[in-house]
């Protein structure tokens, strides 16, 4: 099954977050894993990774936090799997050339076209596509 992984769930729901919560309120991993029940450790990590991708902008201290940096519009998924997950590929020869079947593969041809397409369709979705208008009783 081809499927978002929790990591990857996890950070569009807290940069969702952050984009609705986006007039210069610092937004914390307690207070995003709780709204949301992600679990803290995990979520500190992902905005980490997230915040050294300079998607998003780390503040310290007492009132810290977090606030989205990247632009909503041109953040794609693909960008954003990527930096939470690495490369994508749909089977493991996708993204890796020490496969030991390469030499005699038959399907290496038509999966790397279906790799290209879902790749193709992931760029072309943003973060702004995905975080549409919310109905005034479920905003932030």
């Amino acid at each position: 099954m081809l499927k978002l992984t929790r990591k990857v769930e996890y950070a569009l729901i807290a940069l969702r977050y952050m984009q609705r919560n986006s007039e210069g309120n610092c937004a914390s991993a307690k207070e995003i894993s709780n709204l949301y029940s992600i679990p803290l450790p995990l979520l500190s990590k992902i905005l980490q990774n997230l915040s050294r991708a300079n998607i998003i902008h780390a503040i310290q201290g007492p009132h810290g936090g977090y606030l989205l940096n990247a632009n909503p519009e041109k953040l794609s998924m693909t960008e954003l799997i990527n930096i939470l997950e690495g490369p994508l590929g749909i089977i493991d020869c996708s993204i890796d050339s020490e496969c030991t079947q390469l030499e005699t593969c038959n399907i290496k041809t038509p999966i790397t076209k279906v790799n290209n397409a879902i790749i193709s369709l992931l760029n072309n979705i943003t973060l702004a596509d995905i975080s549409e208008k919310l109905p005034a009783s479920l905003k932030v």
